[in-house]
């Protein structure tokens, strides 16, 4: 049996597909809904070097550990833990500094990424607004593996706080594009123009930043 494999029927599927998620490295295996599972079982046993191949490409985990460097806002920071025991992450400079259990080092380095996440996504998210002239009830964070961010009827705007990880344009151009989305509940032309608008130049190379790199931030915090 293939490691991690997650079998989806749909619908709509014509054949079995075989496909890789460049975030997570799981391999999902599609099929239509009336379509044999052993039979397509064993297709997909025969496609493991093909998996193993196609895995080889992936980006390599970048785990929160002792002198790994984060780009966070565009800065680098380079984790540093000494004994002791103060469980705080601090910024000091360009060195993101803890100390306490190391077993929880991850953790706390990522709890410290989402609380900056959320205060610089409250404040870009506050600057658009006002731009458009609408109201935001609430900016959360999540990890959502297929999404960047999204905009609820109610005016609650959810991100990815892993795009504190990214560059800042991009990050920029993606609170552009959810603002916009408490105008125009929609992608017609009139929205990506409020988008531009908005963000101030063309967000095109944004989405091409996300399409290309994005499955890297996901590799973020993990050791496998």
């Amino acid at each position: 049996m293939i490691e991690g494999l997650e079998i989806v029927r749909h619908p709509r599927a014509r054949r079995a597909r075989l496909s890789i998620d460049p975030a997570s490295g799981r391999a999902r295996l599609v099929l239509p809904k009336r379509a044999a599972l052993k039979q397509a079982l064993a297709w997909a046993e025969d496609k493991a070097g093909w998996i193993a191949e196609q895995r080889a490409l992936l980006p390599s985990p970048r785990p929160f550990v002792p002198g790994a460097v984060l780009t966070v806002a565009d800065e680098p920071l380079t984790i540093e833990w000494t004994p002791g025991s103060r469980r705080t992450v601090v910024r000091e400079g360009s060195v993101l500094s803890l100390s306490g259990p190391s077993e929880t080092i991850a953790r706390r380095v990522e709890a410290w990424l989402k609380r900056t996440a959320i205060a610089v996504l409250e404040t870009e998210t506050a600057e658009y607004a006002a731009k458009a002239k609408v109201s935001i009830a609430q900016v959360a964070v999540g990890d959502a593996k297929g999404r960047w961010g999204s905009c609820a009827s109610s005016g609650v705007i959810r991100y990815s706080w892993r795009l504190i990880l990214a560059p800042s344009w991009v990050r920029r151009a993606t609170v552009a594009h959810e603002v916009a989305h408490r105008v125009h509940m929609n992608h017609a032309p009139v929205f990506h123009a409020l988008v531009e608008q908005l963000y101030g130049e063309d967000p095109t190379p944004a989405r091409v930043w996300l399409r290309t790199h994005g499955a890297g931030l996901h590799w973020f915090g993990r050791s496998s």
